[in-house]
């Protein structure tokens, strides 16, 4: 099993013809994701990488019967890539673009809730989400792990990939790179109770780090809502206060969005949240060993 991405998922790409949407498409159909077209309205009806280009999303759906879009479009045009997707009802949007400015995320965020949540937004400024043996929408690596029974979250695309070298002879039902900016579009929370939800899944692996609440909000939902087992790592322990670190929302100020604070909210619900990533990867070992 899996959450949102399956063998059966039919993936468009935004803006395939550009450099990085033609390399990604090139590795997502090298591990046999089932990409089926591209979106460009200044380059509809042409071919590229041997897959169909299309004016629009809603056009790309109704020829391939896609369920999935990656956008890979720059940030002063994602917002209006988005948009698109969500009125065209693609179910899945993943949005791997940096840089997108908050003001348009959040746009576009609230765009999706006002039709009413039919597609699922991740990112952006996220690696994209993987299920190992099934399918592939983004820039996770298809080759450093297995198909398994652990679900991951995580605002970091490097510790995404870590985490699932480390375990990859365990295995993932599904990592899911939900992104760093302060505005996303899919949070812990909505993993967590996908992961809880899905039968494949046996554990959960859940990375966070500085800045904002949300590993807070995602502990209290643990107490409440999740009976997995789940094993944390907060990045940013040594971050000096007031200092961006990597993502835009990882900042610090004052006692608010510290590693130790959100370590010790997580902690307090069961979680066991490693110091490093590999002592994270060692926690989830044994926590799998004992099941």
């Amino acid at each position: 099993m899996a959450i949102w991405l399956t063998e059966n998922s039919k993936i468009i790409v935004q803006g395939m013809t550009g450099g990085e949407g033609t390399k990604h498409t090139r590795r997502m159909l090298a591990s046999g994701a089932a990409v089926v077209g591209g979106v460009n309205a200044r380059k509809a009806g042409t071919v590229h990488e041997g897959l169909p280009v299309f004016g629009t999303v809603a056009e790309a759906m109704k020829e391939t019967g896609a369920d999935v879009s990656v956008v890979f479009v720059p940030p002063a045009f994602t917002k209006d890539a988005v948009k698109e997707a969500i009125d065209a009802e693609i179910p899945l949007c993943v949005v791997i673009t940096e840089g997108v400015p908050i003001h348009d995320t959040t746009e576009f965020w609230a765009y999706a809730v006002a039709k009413g949540g039919k597609t699922r937004i991740i990112g952006p400024n996220c690696p994209g989400i993987a299920s190992p043996g099934a399918s592939n929408a983004g820039i996770i690596p298809a080759d450093i792990t297995s198909a398994g029974r652990i679900g991951l979250v995580s605002k970091s695309g490097t510790l995404t990939y870590q985490l699932m070298y480390e375990l990859r002879d365990i295995g993932f039902s599904s990592a899911v790179g939900i992104g760093g900016d302060p505005v996303i579009g899919t949070t812990h929370i909505d993993a967590l109770q996908a992961f809880q939800d899905d039968p494949g899944t046996d554990a959960i692996v859940m990375i966070g780090e500085i800045g904002g609440d949300a590993e807070e909000r995602a502990a209290a939902y643990i107490e409440q809502h999740v009976t997995k087992p789940v094993v944390a790592y907060v990045a940013g322990f040594t971050a000096p206060e007031g200092k961006t670190m990597g993502h835009a929302g990882a900042i610090v100020s004052g006692s608010a969005g510290t590693a130790q604070a959100k370590k010790d909210a997580l902690e307090k619900v069961g979680v066991r949240v490693g110091k490093t990533p590999s002592e994270t990867a060692r926690l989830m070992r044994e926590l799998i060993q004992s099941l």
